[in-house]
């Protein structure tokens, strides 16, 4: 298993990544309101907020107590919950180890556009592998691993710890 803790590469263009600490500090708060809301609050953000491909396909219908957001905000939304604390864990290392270079080589508007067309592009793919799924799809793993083949192709050869 991989778990990347630090990289050979400093920043050349700005002076901080602020979306990629703002987007692990959104991810964070998210995380704290449903994980330590009430089961009832849990299931709603998961269901209304959860990126749930029969709902997306129209081949099924998600009750109206849980649409929370249209349907089309799913594809975004969902990447900012997770499951538990290892989940969100995991996911906000590797954007911390390897999104500041990623945002350093795009800027802060691109990269942040970036992060949420790999999140909406891992929904997509999800929901195309599995049109009929009526389990809810959640956490950063689309946007990562987005993150993760941008930084790699910026920088093959980066020692990473």
């Amino acid at each position: 298993m991989f778990i990347p803790l630090h990289d050979a590469n400093r920043l050349r263009h700005i002076r901080f990544q602020y979306v990629t600490v703002g987007l692990i500090v959104v991810n964070f708060i998210v995380f704290a309101l449903t994980w330590f809301g009430t089961e009832n609050v849990q299931v709603a953000a998961i269901l209304g907020l959860g990126y749930i491909p029969s709902v997306a396909f129209d081949n099924a219908e998600l009750p109206p107590e849980y649409m929370l957001v249209p349907e089309t905000l799913t594809y975004l939304t969902y990447s900012f919950l997770h499951n538990d604390i290892w989940h969100i864990g995991g996911n906000m290392l590797f954007l911390w180890v390897f999104g500041d270079n990623v945002e350093d080589a795009m800027g802060h508007v691109r990269f942040l556009v970036f992060y949420l067309a790999s999140a909406a592009g891992g929904a997509l793919f999800h929901g195309l592998v599995a049109p009929v799924s009526q389990a809810p799809l959640i956490g950063a793993s689309g946007a990562i691993a987005g993150v993760v083949t941008a930084y790699l192709m910026l920088h093959p050869r980066v020692k990473i710890w």
